[in-house]
């Protein structure tokens, strides 16, 4: 149980950016104007549903309108409120400006349980949803992006993108009203992995200077370092899995709603994964040590504990005794103000949710851009690339043939110079570039000012800078 006095997530995100603020020099009334939410639209719709009438209740908050669209994704949960929808909000704007994804913050929520809820029904539900806020411009490709949250997917991004196309039979853009859509349905590949697979290069770009993972206390570099993952779900299971499989990491723990999984020789993801998809949760998996109080394995001893899952995890009944000294927020405010404070004084080096989650808003950007431009990625020059990598394999086979046994061509080498990158090769590459830049910018202001201790603040340093200087920009 968290603590009474402990802040409320959207509390939490403003004592973390009024934090950052106070070493800024801005102007008293544009600090006003980036820290509050512009707008918050509220609405309660019926659907009929076996027999009655449900009533059921939406959020959608627009924090910032610097730049537009705004971009947020929607959630579908029963704790869904207005607080906390137009914190993530929030967030949004600040995650954006950090990775230079042109939009605005946004949020949408849901309060509903999806798993009550049949295909068809969460269809109805979604579909009504969606056409109670496009009629409003709430989604909307110029205005207004949404993006799958917790509870949400492919499936229902592609119902809310086919709901506004019926409304706006015209507008030769109607898909680029949403991102995180199927492939056959506009989506772009690398969408589903995106969150997990930027967790991923945020790790790769902080263990690549040796000074951070020296303030970590941590040495040499991804591979074999010990890793405790909350939450299996879409962003944790990639995220441990690229981790496993790409960078010789060793996922000791797993954490799931019905208790956690541990094994210090190594757990296997997809195992896991497996086993949770059949069985609906973690207990019984043969080959790991079974823990009820799930939570109970997030102070176990490890090298980078990764928080994927819900808010405020990590809290004032639990910093304390937290003993990884590296951790990165792949899940939206899993740490509270409180806990933060408790771990920088322990030492303990946070890897910012606003960066470390960013992924997903960069990949659904390229979405974006596809959807407007209305071509996929690598279509015009693929081939034209492979046709000039086969010119320089030409030459060098003839070099091949010329010095005979003193020099030849690695037998992979020309397979992989051969092929052209494909449209998840350059949404990678994308992501990557985005993820690498978006940190060092952080690193730059953690390592050069001596009033800035962690990166949280480094981050919203960062991102508040970006934003005050686009409305100095309007004019505004």
């Amino acid at each position: 149980m968290k603590p009474t006095n402990e802040p409320t997530f959207r509390q939490s995100v403003d004592m973390m950016f009024n934090r950052a603020v106070a070493k800024m020099d801005l102007p008293p009334g544009l600090e006003e104007k980036i820290r509050v939410c512009n707008a918050t639209y509220t609405v309660r719709f019926g659907v009929r549903l076996r027999g009655q009438i449900h009533t059921f209740t939406g959020y959608r908050s627009v924090h910032s309108e610097h730049m537009e669209p705004v971009k947020g994704g929607i959630r579908y949960a029963l704790e869904v409120n207005q607080d906390e929808v137009e914190a993530l909000a929030a967030l949004m704007t600040y995650k954006c400006a950090l990775v230079e994804a042109p939009f605005g913050g946004s949020k949408g929520g849901l309060r509903i349980d999806p798993r009550k809820y049949d295909e068809h029904e969460l269809e109805q539900i979604t579909r009504r949803f969606a056409y109670e806020l496009a009629k409003r411009d709430l989604i909307h490709p110029s205005q207004n992006v949404p993006a799958p949250d917790m509870g949400t997917g492919e499936r229902e991004m592609a119902w809310i993108a086919d709901q506004y196309a019926r409304m706006n039979t015209t507008d030769i853009n109607a898909r680029a009203c949403v991102t995180g859509k199927p492939l056959n349905a506009g989506g772009i590949s690398g969408r589903v992995e995106a969150t997990g697979r930027g967790v991923q290069y945020a790790l790769r770009e902080f263990f690549r200077d040796a000074r951070d993972v020296e303030k970590a206390n941590l040495s040499g570099k991804l591979d074999g370092k010990r890793v405790i993952i909350q939450g299996l779900g879409n962003v944790g299971y990639h995220a441990a899995k690229f981790l496993s499989e790409e960078d010789g990491c060793q996922i000791i723990g797993i954490i799931e709603r019905d208790g956690a999984l541990f094994n210090e020789e190594g757990l296997n993801v997809e195992d896991v994964r497996e086993w949770i998809v059949k069985h609906g949760g973690v207990s019984g998996f043969p080959d790991a040590a079974h823990h009820a109080e799930g939570n109970a394995v997030l102070e176990e001893a490890c090298d980078i504990l990764i928080p994927a899952a819900l808010e405020g995890v990590i809290n004032l009944s639990n910093a304390a005794r937290i003993k990884a000294p590296l951790i990165i927020e792949a899940a939206n405010g899993p740490i509270t103000a409180g806990a933060d404070d408790i771990l920088r004084q322990k030492g303990v080096v946070i890897i910012p949710d606003m960066y470390a989650n960013a992924g997903g808003v960069t990949v659904s950007y390229f979405e974006w851009v596809k959807n407007l431009s209305h071509i996929r990625f690598g279509r015009m020059q693929r081939r034209q690339e492979e046709a000039r990598h086969q010119l320089v394999i030409d030459e060098l086979e003839r070099l091949d043939r010329y010095l005979g046994d003193a020099w030849s061509m690695t037998p992979e080498f020309k397979t992989k110079y051969l092929r052209g990158a494909d449209e998840l090769e350059l949404v990678r590459s994308g992501l990557d570039d985005t993820m690498r830049i978006a940190y060092q910018s952080m690193r730059d202001v953690w390592h050069e000012r001596e009033d800035v201790e962690d990166l949280r603040t480094a981050a919203y340093l960062v991102s508040i800078g970006k934003v005050a200087a686009s409305y100095r920009a309007k004019g505004l």
